[in-house]
């Protein structure tokens, strides 16, 4: 069978020309299908009986990695009845593993402006490397970007008069990201420093042009050791939801943030940018029109 033939292949196919799927998503999708040929065979023609069996050959997972597999298979097997590859829809029988969604961890405002002195101070030299790690800091931060979006940036994405970059994010979607004008002011000095005429705003050596996404994670470690911060406490991810969540304590709209973090789903923001629940009390208390009306 050639790849043409292949209904796996077909399917990957799809997802990047029709949505817009990024090169680590069709990866993920692949070890996922790959995972399900490893146990069934033929995955395409698998039976419901089969695909009960599954739960058990997995049950060494963790239940985000089953139900990331199982969610695999279901939209494949979608695909096959839409491309009239397969009569029947055996999804019903995949395992449907219950998931309590894991906060983020989350760095306080003190914390934050610790890590963020400490970038500060060492980029004072205007050293290469030093001022590139601050404008990497204060985007990650100060607009909220994906660790992929982040390197990836083209020098073409950094404003020039308003005060936004121009991201793409997942499946290809675009969206304006403010950028504050501290943050401005550091990819000024990035800018005169940097090195090269690379068309990407973060260039590398390597075979992608960029600074990678690992090499990112090693540096804000680095930092937050030199910080006094617990390094496996950091990561993209841990300032992607500060500034998600310090934004919502300030009192940001959640559509708002919707938008700023490039969620396709409202549900995928509230998750992520969870506030405590004393806040949320006092919120209603404070601010609903019957807060401070009179019982009779």
């Amino acid at each position: 069978m050639t790849a043409a033939e292949d209904p796996a292949e077909r399917f990957l196919a799809m997802l990047a020309a029709e949505r817009g799927a990024a090169a680590n998503t069709l990866a993920a999708y692949r070890r996922d299908l790959e995972a399900a040929r490893e146990v069934l065979g033929d995955v395409a023609q698998a039976s419901p009986e089969a695909l009960e069996g599954l739960g058990a050959a997995w049950s060494g997972l963790a239940g985000s990695s089953l139900a990331r597999r199982c969610s695999a298979l279901r939209q494949f097997y979608g695909f096959l009845i839409d491309e009239g590859l397969r009569a029947d829809d055996p999804s019903a029988a995949l395992p449907r593993p219950r998931l309590r969604r894991p906060l983020p961890r989350l760095l306080s405002h003190e914390e934050v402006e610790r890590f963020l002195a400490r970038a500060d101070e060492e980029a004072a030299g205007e050293r290469h490397d030093a001022v590139r790690l601050l404008a990497l800091l204060e985007l990650l931060y100060g607009s909220g970007l994906r660790a992929t979006e982040l390197v990836s940036l083209p020098v073409t994405a950094v404003p020039r008069d308003a005060p936004f970059l121009h991201v793409t994010g997942k499946g290809g979607q675009q969206r304006m990201v403010p950028v504050s004008t501290r943050a401005r002011a550091v990819l000024s000095r990035w800018m005169a420093v940097r090195k090269g005429t690379s068309r990407l705003l973060f260039p590398s050596s390597g075979a992608s042009g960029h600074l990678t996404r690992v090499r990112l994670f090693q540096l804000l470690r680095a930092l937050a050791g030199r910080a006094g911060i617990d390094p496996e406490r950091v990561s993209p991810h841990v300032l992607r939801h500060a500034f998600a969540t310090h934004l919502l304590e300030g009192g940001a709209d959640l559509r708002v943030l919707q938008m700023l973090l490039g969620h396709a789903d409202i549900a995928t923001t509230q998750i992520y940018t969870h506030v405590d629940s004393a806040r949320l009390v006092a919120l209603v208390n404070s601010r609903h029109p019957l807060a401070n009306a009179k019982g009779n």
